[in-house]
């Protein structure tokens, strides 16, 4: 890829540990630009939007702006702080709001999309397929086409240490894309800062794991 591909090229990594794969993808790619390349996370993303569409009886189409952040693992943080559902035509409400139960959205949800991937695997013996080939088709969708506005989805993309997080991973962020180019932005709380602290370090250490037995 380093020396056939077109340097505008984007690059999708969906094989576990989807995370630190791009990452070491994009090193063996160096002429190709760090920021072209993505891990897919909006299978979690889809996955949480589910949950919380089932929980308020509408469809998943209703519910935008959940975020994961972090790594594609058991340390995941899925993030309904800033979502919204639309309960009625023309009508947002606050997911926290419109659910009520903030420990259920802190604890049993969280856990809940955390352990889905590893649920899978144990019912049918193989990873999750249409769920997560839907996914990437939502994930290239939107990088070619950008994102609707007043929204932003989940991508694992390279951190430059955007709300603290460890420099140098493929951090799940809350994106906007527009002409192909993602950009971070989302304000966080303290709650969510100390989940983010938790799948951060688990990243650095799959990095330094990954990058010791990389040939140069």
């Amino acid at each position: 890829m380093d020396k056939v591909a077109k340097k505008s090229v984007r690059v999708l990594v969906v094989g576990n540990p989807a995370n630190t794969n791009a990452l070491v993808c994009s090193k063996y790619a160096p002429s190709i630009p760090k920021e072209n390349f993505s891990a897919m996370t909006r299978l979690d993303e889809n996955r949480a939007r589910s949950e919380i569409a089932t929980r308020l009886k509408v469809s998943v189409a209703a519910v935008r702006g959940v975020t994961i952040w972090g790594n594609h693992s058991s340390t995941q943080f899925p993030d309904a702080s800033h979502a919204k559902v639309m309960l009625k035509p023309g009508q947002e409400t606050a997911v926290y709001e419109a659910i009520g139960d903030d420990k259920w959205l802190q604890s049993e949800f969280i856990e809940k999309i955390q352990k889905r991937g590893a649920e899978v695997i144990k019912a049918r013996k193989l990873s999750s397929a249409m769920s997560a080939a839907k996914a990437a088709a939502d994930h290239m969708h939107d990088i070619w086409h950008g994102t609707p506005p007043n929204t932003w989805v989940s991508m694992g993309v390279f951190s430059d240490g955007s709300y603290g997080t460890t420099e140098g991973v493929m951090f799940s962020f809350p994106v906007t894309i527009e002409n192909k180019q993602w950009k971070i932005g989302l304000s966080i709380s303290a709650f969510a800062k100390g989940k983010m602290d938790i799948t951060g370090k688990e990243l650095a250490e799959e990095r330094e794991e990954a990058l010791a037995v990389c040939q140069d």
